[in-house]
């Protein structure tokens, strides 16, 4: 994540007309995302991406399993955040049937990285 806000702030740095968007998008002036009541994601999903992106195997069926692990713990988080942040009924439903479906795709990934003779993550 140091990396991408590193990169982020160069690019917004380097850019006065996109230093301004992404003050209108919930970004402080490091280039790090901040939640809002309307958007609290940004934190989950930069960690998200930035687990996806050091996650590595040792060739490239590995690293896709490794990087859709982390891209479905990533819509995890997400949804335990939308828990937290709405009281609506029907989102509340989809936000759990969301963490049960994600957490049942990990295992499976789990289980293939094992059969591979690979530790899971």
């Amino acid at each position: 994540m140091k990396m991408i806000a590193t990169m982020t702030a160069a690019l917004l740095a380097a850019s006065p007309a996109l230093a301004q968007q992404a003050g209108h998008q919930g970004m402080n002036h490091s280039g790090m995302m901040q939640p809002t009541a309307a958007d609290p994601y940004g934190p989950d999903m930069m960690k998200m991406h930035e687990r996806m992106m050091a996650a590595k195997g040792a060739d490239a069926g590995e690293t896709w399993i490794r990087q859709m692990i982390e891209h479905h713990r990533g819509a995890v988080t997400m949804s335990q955040t939308a828990l937290r942040s709405t009281q609506n009924v029907e989102i509340r439903r989809e936000a759990q049937k969301t963490i049960d479906s994600q957490n049942r795709e990990i295992a499976t990934l789990n289980a293939m990285l094992r059969k591979m003779g690979k530790r899971p993550q």
